[in-house]
Order: C-alpha cells, then sequence, then structure tokens
C-alpha cells in the first residue's frame, strides 16, 4: 500500500527499485520557497547498502512486505546455513556469504530473529549478548590479576576474544555480539 512520504518516518521498511529499504534517518526540510523535502537516509535490507534519497513532499511509498519470526540456527552445509522458524518449524537457507559476520558467535540451537521479505528470508539477526563457557585460555601470571591485563579467551562456539586475566577455562562470559567484546563473568 503506497502511503505519502510524509506517513513514514525513521525506522519505516519501504519498498524502493523493488526491493525493501529501511529508512535510518529522516529530516524535513522547508526552503525558503517551493515544495517540502524530505531527505532519508536508507539501508538496504538484502545487500546491506546505504542510500541518501530525497524525496519531495506528496510522493508516495509502498511498504515493504517484510516480517519478523523467531528462529534458531540449525546446521552449515557447504556454503549454506540453515536456520529453523520456531513458529512454522519450516527450513530456510541463506549463503554464507550473506550471514557470515553474524555467525561469530552462534552455535547449533542458538536462538536468533529471522526477517522475511515476500514470505522469503533475506536476514537473521544473531542476539545482542551471548553467554558461553570458555574453552581455552592461558592461566594467569601471577601479579597480573590487579591491572586491566586483559588475554585471548576460544570460546566453545570457537571465536576468539580478549578476556581479562583472572578468567579461567571453563568459566562462562557475557560477550557483546556486535562489538565482540566481553562484557562480564557469568556465576551460575
Amino acid at each position: 500500500m503506497a502511503l505519502p512520504i510524509e506517513k513514514h518516518k525513521k525506522g519505516s521498511k519501504i519498498l524502493y527499485n523493488n526491493e525493501p529499504w529501511e529508512i535510518v534517518d529522516y529530516n524535513f526540510v522547508k526552503p525558503g520557497k517551493g515544495q517540502a523535502l524530505y531527505k532519508c537516509r536508507m539501508r538496504n535490507m538484502i545487500k546491506g547498502g546505504m542510500l541518501d534519497k530525497t524525496f519531495r513532499s506528496g510522493d508516495s511509498l509502498d511498504e515493504a512486505d517484510v516480517s519478523r519470526n523467531d528462529g534458531t540456527y540449525s546446521y552449515r552445509d557447504g556454503d549454506s546455513y540453515y536456520f529453523l522458524d520456531t513458529e512454522s518449524f519450516e527450513q530456510y537457507a541463506l549463503p554464507a556469504s550473506a550471514v557470515e559476520g553474524d555467525m561469530r558467535f552462534l552455535m547449533e540451537g542458538s536462538a536468533l530473529q529471522m526477517l522475511f521479505f515476500n514470505g522469503q528470508l533475506i536476514s537473521i539477526t544473531p542476539p545482542q549478548q551471548i553467554v558461553m563457557a570458555v574453552k581455552y585460555t592461558e592461566p594467569a601470571a601471577k601479579g597480573d590479576t590487579a591491572t586491566n591485563v586483559t588475554k585471548a579467551a576460544q570460546l566453545e562456539c570457537g571465536a576468539e576474544v580478549q578476556v581479562p586475566s583472572f578468567i579461567k577455562e571453563g568459566d562462562r562470559v557475557r560477550i557483546d555480539v556486535e562489538s565482540g567484546s566481553y562484557m562480564e563473568r557469568v556465576v551460575s
């Protein structure tokens, strides 16, 4: 359904050039004379690229048919990752090249969000934070525990992160997925 540009806002999902775009920045500009303008910065929801576009007051844009569902990571087979929609129990695949960066901290069975466009899976969003066990790390050197000394630690998913020197093998740590940084030790 086409809506005037005035009805859209930051976060709106629109259809532009037959692809889904998300408006990430939206500014109203009223020049001295002439029509009002809407300057939009948009992110392509399939390819990830950014586009700056100016629309005139009265221009109409179609809403994109996008939806989010809860899902889990199932497995990898060759050049594809497979995900399970936890509502419909349908399995979907995405090419490894499209999701490689999002898979760093995911293990089989990990929860995630799935984004669909016209009923087809186009991307996944991992959780903002994860809790994982430290699989391997060097023991702390004597005397290094009082300062902000960090060391490399390998998590059970295979990813490597920097952790404080007091963390040892078997400890569970909370990781910020977006930055890949240590947040805290989790005591269970």
